[in-house]
């Protein structure tokens, strides 16, 4: 479900300053991998940051971003020498065996929450791969429980680019019971008639789990790290970062 509030511009606008390129470790990681592939699909694009940063450094190939929230790409679209399509990974189904590098960046992937719409974006990544293409994504690792430190790591505040001071409160509803996790983000800034309230749920997979999900759809582990330094993954990994491919 796409969250009213990213489908607004203003908020969209913000978006990149509570979560400035410097401080993202899956950017430094997924650029590389971007940058060596000449057709990338970002699911789950947001602001599309990452293609817009891999065009900027030289990337010549097919880029293409798929995100359901309108507010989120129009702000994309400030850079147009890039393919942005609205919707979820269902609309790049018709595009067989085009792209040589999937990503799914900002624990989008966590955002599937029942079984279903799981199974149908893997089937629908699965089709758009190349034979040798790679589909690479990260899901946080729930024995870490990094949830119990969100209402102090990620309630902060901003300027936008207007310099107006915007403040983001985050709250985690307890208690957290089986995989799925709640949470708000309430953004106010003086100007603003009301409060702005982000709803919003996320999995967290065990790597079992994560497994059998990637096996049913015939995705083939390559390789799995814990963080963004390419450790190896272990209990206490705050990351399970993977790239597959289809098997056959």
């Amino acid at each position: 479900m796409v969250d009213r509030v990213f489908s607004e511009a203003r908020l969209a606008a913000v978006y990149d300053r509570f979560n400035p390129w410097e401080g993202r470790g899956d950017f430094t990681f997924y650029l590389p991998l971007v940058m060596g592939a000449r057709s990338v699909l970002d699911v789950g694009c947001g602001t599309g940051e990452l293609l817009r940063r891999a065009r900027r450094d030289g990337h010549f190939g097919r880029l293409c971003g798929v995100d359901p929230a309108a507010g989120m790409l129009e702000v994309a679209r400030g850079q147009g020498d890039i393919e942005w399509v609205l919707g979820d990974a269902g609309a790049v189904r018709g595009w067989e065996r085009q792209f040589e590098l999937v990503v799914m960046t900002g624990h989008a992937f966590q955002v599937l929450v029942g079984d279903a719409e799981l199974r149908s974006m893997l089937a629908a990544v699965a089709s758009v791969l190349t034979d040798d293409g790679r589909f690479a994504f990260e899901t946080r690792n729930p024995l870490v429980r990094e949830w119990e430190t969100w209402n102090r790591r990620y309630s902060e505040v901003v300027s936008d680019a207007a310099g107006e001071v915007v403040r983001c409160v985050c709250e985690v509803a307890e208690p957290v019971e089986g995989d799925l996790v709640s949470f708000t983000h309430t953004f106010t800034s003086a100007r603003w008639e009301r409060p702005e309230v982000s709803h919003s749920t996320l999995r967290f997979l065990d790597s079992d789990a994560l497994a059998g999900f990637l096996s049913a759809a015939g995705l083939v582990v390559v390789e799995q790290f814990g963080d963004w330094d390419r450790s190896a993954l272990t209990a206490a990994s705050p990351e399970i970062i993977t790239v597959v491919r289809r098997g056959g």
